[in-house]
C-alpha cells in the first residue's frame, strides 16, 4: 500500500491547529452574546438527519445559502465543495461534466455513463445532457463524496449530487423574481402553490426563463457565442389523505436554445496561416452552423405509506426523455471543414421500492430498483469537399458517419442498516447486488454526402464499405458493500470509519472502428473502487464552530478511459475505451464554519487529492508514469465571509464575499497539452436586502470579479485535418446581476 503523501499527513494537524486557534480567540468574541450555527438537515442516507449525524463526507447547500451566494446553476457548487468538479462540458451549454475525488466521466457521448450520479428528487438522471441544472425553487442541494454503491447504486462510484426541489406547504404562496445583468442578462422566475383541498391536496408550479447575450462572437457570421437561452418549468401535486399516506406527482421540462458554442484555437492553423486567432477567447473563427437545442423532460410519482410506527413503504416511479441537436467545429477556422453536427436521443424509466424501518437501536432501509433505458445518436465528421481522390468527383462533403444506440436494463436489491451498540457506538452495514445488461448497435462509415449524412438530414452521394457495423450484448453483475462504525465522543463530536465499494458497468464504444481495432466489438469491462475513509464531525464552542474532516484512500480498478485520435489525415476517428489498469487515490477534506459574531460567519473548505495511475498497459508496456487524472486538481479550497445585519425597521442586509481556488488541472489523462489549465482563483461577492415586511428582496451579485480567464475543457488533436488542433473552452468572465423578488 502506498504511503500517504505529505499533505495528507498534515491534514489532521491542520484540523487540530484550526480547533486550537478557535479555542483561543473565540471566547473573546463570543463572550458577550449567545449565538449558534443553524442545524443542517440532509437525506444522504435516504432519511432526514442532521448533517452532523451522517458518517459520510457530504456538503449541503440550503435554499437560503444558494440565494445568498447568487448560485445560478449547480456548476457554481464546485467553488465550495472540496475535491469536486462540476463543469459545463466542452463545446456545450448545458451538458454536465462531474468528477468527485478523481472519479467521473468526461465524455458525454451516448452509451457512456457518468461516474457521479445526478439525482433530482431521488430520480437518477442517466444522461449528462441538460445536467447543468438551473437553481430555482429548490429546497437544497447535497454533494456526497465517495462511492455510494449501497443506497444509490447505479453509477455513483465517485459520488452523488442530490437536487431536492421545494416541497409544498399547503399554504397559498406566490413568488416573482426578475434579474438583469452583464451581457444583456434578463431573467424571470415565477413560482407558487395553492391548496385544492385544505390539509389534503395542493398544487405548485415554477417556471424560469433565462436569456443572455453572448460573451463573444462568431466572427465569420456575426452570431453570438456563449449566449444563453433556456426555458424550464416544474409542476407538482401533493396529496395527503391521512397521516399515514403521502402521494406526490411531479413533472419538469427544460429547453435550451442557446447557440452552439465555438472554441478558441491554442495552435495556429497550418492550412490558413494568415488567419489570426482572436485575442478574446470568447470570439471564434469557427464557421459552423450555430443551431443547437437540448430538450429534457420527465415525470415521477412518489408514494409513502406508514405501515406502522416502525415501518414505512416508499415507491418512486419515474420516466425521462431527452433530445439534443448540436454542432461542433473541431478546427475552429473559417474553412468549411471538420464540422461535427450531432443528434442524441434518450429515454429512461425506473422503479424503486423502499422499506424503511426504525426500531429501538436500529434504523435502516431495504429495497429493489429497476432501470431501463435507451440512448442513441449520430454524428458526422465533415472534412470538406469530396474531390474525387477516393472515387468519382461529386459535389458535397467527404464525411465519416458514426451512429448507434445502446439499450440498458439494470436490476438491483439493497439493504443498509445502522445498529446502536451503545449510547455512543453505532455500526453500519449495507450491501447492494446489481446486474446490468446492455445491447449495443454501432455503425461507422466513410461517405460522400450532400451537406450532411442522411441520419442528420442530408443526402448520401457515395459511400465506402462500413468500418464498423455490429450488434452485440453483454451483462455484468457486482455485489458492493458498505461497512462502518461511528463513535460519539461528546454530544457534539463524532468520529467515524468506513469501507465502501462502487461499481460502474462496462459497455461498448460508440466510436469504435472495427476495421482498425477489431476488439472494439467485444466492448469494455466494468470499473470498481474500494474506499477506506475516516472522519470527524464536530460542533465546538457551544455550537459556534462546526468542524468536519475526512481522510480517504481508494483502490480504483479497471478505470474506463476514452482514447481517440485522428486517422487518414482527419475524417476518420479511431477510438478505444481502455480499462486502464489500476490507480490509487488518496486525500483529505476539511470543512469549517465559524459564527464569529452575531452578524458575521466565516466558511472555509480545503480538499487535497493525490491520484496516480499504477498501471496502464498500452502496446504491452506500462505507461502509467506518463498519465495523470483528468479534471482532478490536487488542491481545491474556498474562503467565504457572510455578514448578516438586522436594520430594524429598514429590514435586514446579508453581504458576502468569497475566494475559490482550484489547482492545476489536466484535461486528458493520457497526455499533457496546451488545453490544460493552470491554477486559478475566482472572487465573488453578493449583497442582499430583505424588506421588513418580508415581501421584497433585492440582490446584487458579482461573479469572477477579477475577470479571471480560465479554461474548463477542450479538445486536443495532434493530427486532425493534417494539422495539430488544440481547442479551449472557457468559464464565464466577470458578470454582475441585479435581482428583485416579490413574495406573498
Amino acid at each position: 500500500m502506498k504511503q500517504p503523501s505529505f499533505a495528507l499527513k498534515c491534514l489532521p494537524h491542520a484540523i487540530v491547529a484550526i480547533g486550537l486557534s478557535a479555542g483561543i480567540s473565540a471566547p473573546q468574541v463570543f463572550a458577550q452574546e449567545t449565538i449558534a450555527l443553524e442545524e443542517v438537515t440532509v437525506t444522504a442516507q435516504r432519511r432526514e438527519q442532521s448533517l452532523q449525524d451522517v458518517p459520510i463526507a457530504v456538503t449541503a447547500f440550503s435554499a437560503d445559502a444558494l440565494e445568498q451566494a447568487g448560485t445560478a446553476t449547480i456548476v457554481d457548487l464546485q467553488r465550495s465543495a472540496p475535491n469536486t468538479t462540476l463543469q459545463v462540458s466542452r463545446g456545450t451549454n448545458s451538458t454536465l461534466t462531474a468528477y468527485v475525488r478523481g472519479i467521473g466521466q468526461a465524455d458525454p457521448l451516448w452509451g457512456f455513463e457518468p461516474g457521479v450520479g445526478l439525482y433530482v428528487d431521488d430520480v437518477y438522471l442517466a444522461r449528462p445532457q441538460a445536467g447543468v441544472l438551473d437553481v430555482y425553487d429548490v429546497e437544497r442541494v447535497e454533494v456526497l463524496r465517495g462511492p455510494q454503491g449501497t443506497l444509490y447504486g447505479k453509477n455513483t462510484i465517485g459520488g452523488a449530487v442530490k437536487y431536492v426541489t421545494k416541497r409544498l406547504t399547503g399554504e397559498p404562496e406566490f413568488t416573482a423574481k426578475a434579474a438583469v445583468g452583464s451581457y444583456g442578462q434578463r431573467e424571470i422566475e415565477l413560482s407558487g402553490q395553492m391548496p385544492l383541498i385544505e390539509n389534503e391536496l395542493a398544487i405548485g408550479a415554477a417556471i424560469s426563463r433565462k436569456k443572455r447575450d453572448g460573451f463573444g462572437t462568431f466572427l465569420q457570421s456575426g452570431e453570438e457565442n456563449y449566449n444563453k437561452d433556456i426555458f424550464s418549468a416544474r409542476i407538482s401535486m401533493e396529496y395527503t389523505p391521512s397521516e399515514d399516506l403521502f402521494i406526490r406527482l411531479a413533472a419538469d421540462m427544460s429547453d435550451d436554445d442557446s447557440n452552439a458554442k465555438g472554441g478558441h484555437r491554442l495552435t495556429p492553423s497550418l492550412r490558413i496561416p494568415t488567419e489570426v486567432t482572436p485575442n478574446d477567447v470568447f470570439d471564434t473563427n469557427a464557421d459552423m452552423d450555430t443551431n443547437n437545442e437540448v430538450k429534457s423532460s420527465g415525470g415521477s410519482l412518489t408514494v409513502e405509506y406508514d405501515i406502522s410506527n416502525q415501518l414505512t413503504f416508499k415507491s418512486i416511479t419515474a420516466y425521462r426523455e431527452g433530445e439534443t441537436y448540436t454542432n461542433i467545429d473541431f478546427d475552429n477556422t473559417s474553412l468549411p471543414s471538420l464540422h461535427v453536427p450531432a443528434v442524441y436521443d434518450d429515454h429512461q424509466a425506473s422503479q424503486e421500492f423502499q422499506l424503511k424501518f426504525e426500531g429501538e437501536g436500529v434504523n435502516g432501509i431495504a429495497g429493489v430498483y429497476y432501470y431501463t433505458g435507451n440512448a442513441s445518436g449520430a454524428f458526422d465528421v465533415l472534412l470538406g469537399a469530396f474531390d474525387g481522390f477516393f472515387g468519382p468527383a461529386l459535389p458535397g462533403n467527404f464525411n465519416a458517419l458514426t451512429a448507434g444506440n445502446v439499450d440498458t436494463d439494470s436490476y438491483s436489491v439493497f439493504a443498509d442498516a445502522t445498529f446502536d451498540i451503545s449510547d455512543k457506538l453505532s455500526l453500519n452495514l449495507g450491501g447492494r447486488y446489481t446486474r446490468d445488461e446492455k445491447e449495443a448497435t454501432v455503425f461507422k462509415q466513410t461517405q460522400g454526402v450532400n451537406g450532411r449524412s442522411d441520419r442528420l438530414g442530408g443526402e448520401v452521394l457515395d459511400f465506402f464499405p462500413a468500418a464498423t457495423d455490429y450488434t452485440n450484448s453483454d451483462s455484468w453483475s457486482e455485489f458492493t458493500l458498505r461497512a462502518g462504525a461511528n463513535y460519539q465522543l461528546t454530544d457534539d463530536s463524532m468520529v467515524y470509519a468506513s469501507f465502501a465499494q462502487g461499481f460502474k458497468a462496462g459497455g461498448f464504444d460508440m466510436r469504435g472502428d472495427a476495421s482498425k481495432l477489431p476488439s472494439t466489438v467485444d466492448g469494455y469491462d466494468p470499473e470498481t473502487v474500494d474506499t477506506w475513509e475516516v472522519g470527524v464531525k464536530s460542533e465546538l464552542l457551544n455550537k459556534r464552530l462546526r468542524l468536519n474532516a475526512a481522510l480517504f484512500y481508494s483502490d480504483y480498478e479497471d478505470v474506463q478511459v476514452t482514447v481517440q485520435q485522428s486517422a487518414d489525415g482527419g475524417s476518420n476517428f479511431v477510438s478505444a475505451v481502455l480499462n486502464a489498469g489500476a490507480a490509487t487515490i488518496q486525500g483529505g477534506e476539511l470543512e469549517a464554519v465559524a459564527q464569529l459574531s452575531k452578524d458575521l460567519t466565516a466558511e472555509f473548505t480545503l480538499g487535497y487529492i493525490d491520484a496516480e495511475f499504477d498501471e496502464v498497459i498500452s502496446g504491452g508496456v506500462n505507461v502509467a508514469n506518463t498519465w495523470e487524472f483528468a479534471n482532478t486538481p490536487d488542491v481545491t479550497s474556498s474562503l467565504r465571509f457572510v455578514y448578516n445585519h438586522d436594520l430594524g425597521d429598514n429590514g435586514s442586509l446579508v453581504a458576502s464575499t468569497s475566494l475559490a481556488y482550484r489547482g492545476e488541472t489536466q484535461i486528458f489523462p493520457q497526455v499533457a497539452s496546451l488545453v490544460d489549465e493552470d491554477a486559478y482563483t475566482l472572487w465573488d461577492a453578493s449583497v442582499i436586502w430583505y424588506a421588513p415586511d418580508e415581501h421584497w428582496t433585492v440582490g446584487l451579485h458579482g461573479k469572477n470579479l477579477s475577470d479571471k480567464e480560465y479554461r474548463v475543457g477542450g479538445y486536443n488533436f495532434a493530427n486532425l485535418g493534417l494539422e495539430s488542433s488544440v481547442i479551449g473552452y472557457y468559464g464565464d468572465p466577470r458578470t454582475v446581476t441585479l435581482s428583485v423578488q416579490y413574495k406573498m
